[in-house]
């Protein structure tokens, strides 16, 4: 797909996300009230454009191998189809399958608790699918994937996902063939807790793509997600897919934390990473880093990975696009990062250096017995302009690329600049495409260090809670 034609849809994507949803109930025919599965499987059967399903609260079995279907249903951007539980959360669907769609559009599936034992799919046949304010939590069956998305321009939005001890992830999104991505998927506002599988990888909340998958525009948008003790896996977002943004989401209390493990041109910005084990790492090309606050985490801050292969291709084997791609031309700017175990580092297992890349503009801060910098190669990397502090050792980072200075942060909650601080107007570059600070306030004028652009406002955005999020958010 050419850059222009991504950019097109992923414009209409996103018009068409904004307009779904649920019209007024003048626009809409009057509710089919259903009290059983076999009521809600003729009320889908029957359906058109408008039409919305209410099934009465209760637990229902939901027996027979067609689960319950929802096939060949469109409703429009205007008048969706929407099949819903009466009050949020009022019904609980057990069984082996729950809602099983094929060659759809513009179908809502809301309010349910969804308690099936096979993986809910959104095939590639369908298209603006809503999945809202449903509460999922799966048979804890090893190796089952509860979400997957293949369907462009689905959107999967205030859900609870919660309570996994086995390999598997929450939510998956890949597409069609063994090679594309679903374009245009977001997925916002929905609340990941618990995941607790004890193996080395498979456990992720949201794997956005795959290995084989990487080299695909995905188009992707996750935003204002709260992860809560997603311990499956260091990743907790990992993205192996292309040109996707990750932005304003919330990651406490965590092993996994925000990985572009493969792919190009994604952005990574304002997001919380708070009290947990793993900050964000990145391999890959053409990816920006910034507004970004971690504190508190026992690992690394931001990793700029190495590489056992530079740059994967279409023609690559898949064990070469299963390896890590050395990271080109990346920037990494304007992100604050306190007192973790190293705020910025590199790797040394893998041969290949980043090329390229920038380290400009961030506000590192570290406590006694740890370091700011550590990375073990330097020939790739151009760093200007940040800001260290704190009793932590200043390591490896060139002279020319920082100076030593007291930034005077507020000292409670997430620490913001204070009108003293030497942070304020003081960033050696221009970042055009950074348009505002982590709290939401606009970038004006030569750019603060770090995530906070000086201001008394209050913050439009602050770490994510529960009440944020989820089902009855």
């Amino acid at each position: 797909m050419t850059e222009l034609r991504r950019r097109t849809f992923l414009a209409a994507s996103a018009l068409a996300s904004t307009a779904l949803v649920l019209p007024p109930a003048a626009a809409r025919a009057l509710a089919v009230q259903v009290r059983s599965v076999d009521e809600l499987r003729r009320a889908i059967a029957a359906a058109g454009a408008g039409t919305e399903i209410v099934l009465a609260d209760g637990t229902y079995a939901v027996t027979g191998s067609q689960g319950i279907p929802v096939q060949s249903r469109r409703g429009t951007v205007s008048a969706p189809i929407v099949i819903r539980a009466a009050t949020v959360g009022g019904v609980t669907l057990t069984g082996d399958r729950g809602f099983v769609l094929s060659d759809s559009a513009h179908v809502v599936i809301q309010g349910f608790k969804l308690r099936q034992r096979t993986t809910f799919d959104i095939p590639t046949s369908c298209k603006n699918i809503r999945i809202s304010r449903n509460d999922l939590q799966f048979a804890d069956v090893e190796g089952l994937n509860w979400l997957l998305v293949r369907g462009d321009s689905t959107v999967v939005e205030r859900n609870h996902f919660h309570g996994k001890s086995t390999l598997g992830v929450f939510l998956g999104v890949e597409g069609p063939g063994s090679a594309g991505m679903a374009v245009g998927v977001r997925i916002a506002r929905n609340h990941f807790s618990d995941h607790t599988f004890a193996g080395d990888n498979g456990g992720e909340p949201i794997r956005l793509g795959l290995s084989g998958r990487s080299l695909s525009d995905a188009g992707a948008i996750v935003e204002e997600n709260l992860f809560e003790r997603a311990n499956g896996d260091p990743e907790a977002v990992s993205v192996k897919s292309s040109g996707n943004t990750i932005r304003h989401n919330t990651v406490r209390s965590s092993l996994g934390g925000i990985v572009l493990r493969h792919g190009n041109r994604s952005r990574v910005e304002g997001n919380f990473v708070l009290n947990g084990s793993n900050g964000i790492r990145i391999y890959g090309n053409d990816h920006l880093i910034v507004n970004n606050y971690v504190e508190q985490v026992s690992g690394v801050g931001i990793v700029l990975g190495s590489g056992n292969v530079r740059d994967h291709k279409p023609e690559d084997s898949p064990e070469s696009r299963r390896g890590n791609d050395a990271p080109d031309r990346v920037t990494i700017a304007l992100n604050t990062v306190l007192s973790s175990g190293t705020a910025i580092g590199g790797e040394s297992q893998r041969t290949l250096a980043p090329a390229g890349c920038t380290i400009s503009d961030n506000l590192l801060i570290g406590d006694a017995g740890k370091t700011l910098v550590s990375m073990p190669f330097q020939q790739g990397i151009t760093w200007a302009g940040n800001l260290l502090w704190g009793a932590a050792a200043n390591g490896n980072i060139p002279a020319a690329g920082f100076t030593r200075q007291d930034p005077r942060l507020t000292t409670t909650g997430i620490r913001h600049l204070t009108a003293a601080s030497p942070a304020i107007n003081a960033a050696a570059r221009t970042y055009s495409n950074v348009t505002q600070d982590l709290d939401g306030h606009p970038r004006t004028g030569r750019a603060d260090i770090g995530a906070d652009e000086y201001s008394t406002a209050a913050p439009l955005r602050r770490p994510l809670t529960a009440a944020d999020v989820g089902p009855r958010s």
